[in-house]
């Protein structure tokens, strides 16, 4: 049995989705691995070239291409939520690692180090690494976290959102989700962040300096839509907040509620 689920959300990435399963396959583990990979009805060459991989890696790609979007369709915010939902309820492994369709891995013992760790410190139920920020307009490269990012955060620091330092593709964690996804996850378009919030609710967050993987920024990316203009995301993310303020309630009830009177103050200042 496997002990890491890759999950591979993706929707016409075909020009990046061949790099991205390239950096999966080449990972050197003692364990074995499974990657999960579900096409949401790209209209694109992405599942032919998924299909192409899984033929040469049968025993570890398991592809699921969905003749139909899973959507929803709309708000166009929450696109490929269902495609998620239903990768991470076939990933039965002891610990999942994320990397949608357009990123990638470049240290091939990236699963290993982050396995290690968790495997020696059970009170840690999530792990990080630094992530290169690529971009499709040429713009120079930058790395996504800070020089100061700390070796250890915890669930506060996700709820304070105070800056976002967990790159979706530099991620491996506990499976303590096992596909069941509580009603304001499924609400939500900060669905990385969601993830991230209810694994470290078991424990600590683990971050490793080291580069491990690339971020790519592109005009086809959720990024153009997740932005801090948007106001119906702004206040799609305040109402997660609020609905976590239920969720923990009383424990964690000061931290969230300054963070959404902070998302009340951005969306007020866009309404001038």
């Amino acid at each position: 049995m496997p002990r890491v689920s890759v999950i591979v959300p993706t929707f016409k990435h075909g020009k990046f989705i061949a790099q991205t399963l390239d950096g999966i396959v080449q990972q050197k583990t003692n364990f074995d691995v499974e990657i999960l990979i579900g096409d949401d009805a790209s209209t694109d060459d992405t599942s032919l070239i998924i299909r192409d991989f899984q033929q040469k890696f049968p025993n570890k790609i398991k592809a699921f291409l969905h003749p139909k979007n899973l959507g929803p369709l709309e708000p166009k915010m929450l696109g490929g939520k269902n495609n998620v939902t239903f990768l991470f309820q076939r990933a039965t492994s002891e610990y999942i690692a994320l990397c949608e369709g357009d990123d990638y891995w470049t240290n091939p013992h990236k699963l290993q180090k982050q396995v290690d760790f968790l495997d020696a410190n059970p009170e840690y139920a999530l792990t990080h690494h630094q992530l290169e920020i690529i971009y499709e307009d040429g713009s120079a490269a930058q790395l996504f976290n800070a020089e100061n990012q700390p070796e250890t955060s915890e669930l506060k620091d996700l709820l304070a959102d105070e800056s976002w330092f967990l790159g979706t593709a530099s991620t491996v964690f506990r499976n303590t989700i096992k596909g069941e996804f509580p009603d304001w996850w499924l609400k939500t378009a900060s669905g990385d962040l969601g993830i991230f919030i209810l694994t470290t609710q078991y424990g600590k967050i683990r971050y490793f300096p080291e580069i491990m993987g690339v971020y790519r920024k592109h005009s086809g990316g959720m990024t153009n839509i997740h932005t801090p203009q948007n106001v119906d995301f702004l206040t799609n993310r305040m109402e997660m907040f609020g609905e976590l303020q239920e969720y923990f309630n009383p424990k964690f009830s000061e931290i969230l509620t300054k963070t959404i009177k902070k998302y009340q103050k951005i969306i007020s200042n866009l309404h001038v």
